[in-house]
């Protein structure tokens, strides 16, 4: 059957709400409706990237009305291949999950119903957040994010998992207050929100760069991006494996995408290379402090948290390259390379780490000596998804990072090149705490429940993905450079 492209857009965004309903309704049967949806969701997103770069742009007015009247819903090239990247990351996590829970509900924890919906929830706002052509959608979709990710991080349950949910919580509400602050002076100044017609109408003045400040503060809230980070190692720590893994790979990649879309499209002939800077600046300070601190955390999952930290820094690089005549198409490959190559290591860590605390009953690094042992599939999934994080051949995360590292030097930034190897090597250093005594070491726990392979294949093959990813990384160029967003950066923006 053939699926018209206005079909499978709101397929994406009607299938994870239909299916949250379901699953909170029949909660035994949530796991099966979340992972036949997220099935679903992957082939539709597949099939709308694939009519994409056939093609190009496609665009739906929601009830037939044009803008600036009318709802807009958009998928060029970057919002198909944030799907795509969504989808990918949603499957394995849904099938982790169901395992996860069982477990946890046949241990004495109790079972956690609400998962299901929650997370069909955050999907559903995801997608509708890459599909967005306006800022006050992409606001209302950004909140929606931000409460369904705080209730996930809430449901351990337990003192530390509800103090980090309500200072996420916290953090989150003043980033979507300064973000509509933001979407309020547009609206006063230009009367639209549609990202187009902003682009079309914004000036350098200083109204337009009150707003872009306060939205850029915001998202960098949302995003974890350094100092305003704090929130997120507590939050992606605290909570289930299947919640930080999500969390990880896809919730702040959704503030970051929209950073995108403000810069390089409404906002194009508004920013400055100085402002570009400065991003990258805080970009290079949260990869050297996030690699820092996981270097001296005694705990498997916050060390992965504070990588979440440093490894978002790669992606800000992005904002000073691009302000350069030559490489800006690179640059853009390069980063989105890494992004999909983050989040596939990333949700893989997670998931392993959850594996060996569950085997162990905790995660404390020191006495997870010889774990290969016990579980060599999960130990073997950290070290090929840190073979991508730290950047080796021939993994997806040497190709984005060796992309950007030849970007810097052929435009003469050659201090970014230093900060890219900076943290490579830091990367090293801190997977080698947890991986040379997991191998070398007889095992220095009993085993307090034993976790089923599937669980333990999942994780391995989200980080064989991210190693294999590198050998296709021109679909993701091919993709991302249908738009407005990706050529606005290759021409030079900001």
């Amino acid at each position: 059957m053939d699926v018209s492209a206005e079909q499978l857009i709101a397929l994406l965004i009607l299938l994870p709400l239909l299916a949250a309903a379901a699953a909170f309704l029949w909660p035994r049967l949530g796991g099966g409706i979340t992972l036949f949806a997220t099935v679903v969701l992957l082939a539709a997103a597949l099939h709308l990237a694939a009519q994409v770069l056939q093609s190009g742009t496609i665009t739906h007015r929601v009830g037939g009305w044009d803008a600036p009247l009318g709802i807009h819903l958009r998928a060029d090239g970057l919002a198909a291949f944030m799907l795509v990247v969504f989808t990918v990351v949603a499957l394995p996590v849904s099938y982790y999950a169901r395992g996860y829970f069982s477990l946890r509900a046949h241990t004495g924890a109790s079972p956690s119903h609400f998962f299901w919906p929650l997370w069909l929830f955050l999907l559903a706002s995801l997608n509708a957040m890459a599909l967005s052509a306006d800022i006050f959608n992409l606001y209302v979709t950004l909140e929606l994010m931000g409460l369904a990710a705080v209730a996930l991080v809430a449901l351990a349950g337990d003192a530390p998992a509800l103090k980090a949910a309500m200072r996420y919580l916290l953090v989150s509400l003043a980033g979507s207050l300064f973000f509509l602050m933001g979407v309020a002076l547009l609206y006063a100044a230009y009367a639209t929100v549609d990202l187009t017609l902003l682009a079309e109408r914004i000036a350098p003045e200083p109204v337009a760069w009150t707003a872009l400040a306060l939205m850029t503060g915001g998202l960098m809230a949302k995003g974890a991006l350094f100092p305003l980070h704090f929130w997120l190692p507590p939050a992606h720590a605290g909570a289930p494996a299947p919640v930080s893994a999500a969390l990880s790979a896809l919730v702040v990649k959704g503030a970051f995408y929209i950073l995108l879309r403000l810069w390089f499209e409404a906002f194009g002939g508004v920013t400055t290379a100085l402002a570009a800077q400065l991003l990258g600046v805080l970009g290079t300070a949260a990869i050297l402090w996030g690699s820092v601190q996981a270097l001296v955390q005694v705990r498997l999952k916050l060390l992965i948290a504070y990588s979440t930290v440093a490894q978002l820094g790669y992606l800000f690089l992005l904002f000073p390259l691009t302000a350069g005549a030559a490489g800006a198409a690179t640059v853009w490959t390069g980063t989105m390379v890494f992004l999909l190559s983050h989040a596939t290591a990333k949700a893989a860590m997670f998931l392993a780490a959850g594996n060996l605390l569950l085997t162990a009953g905790h995660d404390r690094i020191k006495e997870l000596g010889g774990a290969a042992h016990t579980l060599p599939v999960s130990v073997f999934a950290i070290g090929l998804a840190g073979i991508s994080l730290v950047g080796l051949p021939p993994s997806s995360g040497f190709i984005g990072k060796w992309l950007l590292l030849g970007a810097s030097l052929e435009q003469g930034q050659w201090w970014w090149a230093i900060v890219i190897l900076a943290g490579s090597l830091l990367a090293a250093a801190y997977l080698m705490r947890v991986l040379i005594p997991a191998f070398t070491r007889d095992p220095e726990f009993k085993p307090v429940v034993h976790v089923p392979r599937g669980m333990e294949w999942t994780a391995f093959a989200l980080a064989l993905l991210s190693l294999t990813l590198g050998f296709f990384a021109t679909w993701p160029a091919d993709l991302i450079a249908v738009g407005a967003a990706a050529s606005a950066g290759a021409g030079g923006a900001p």
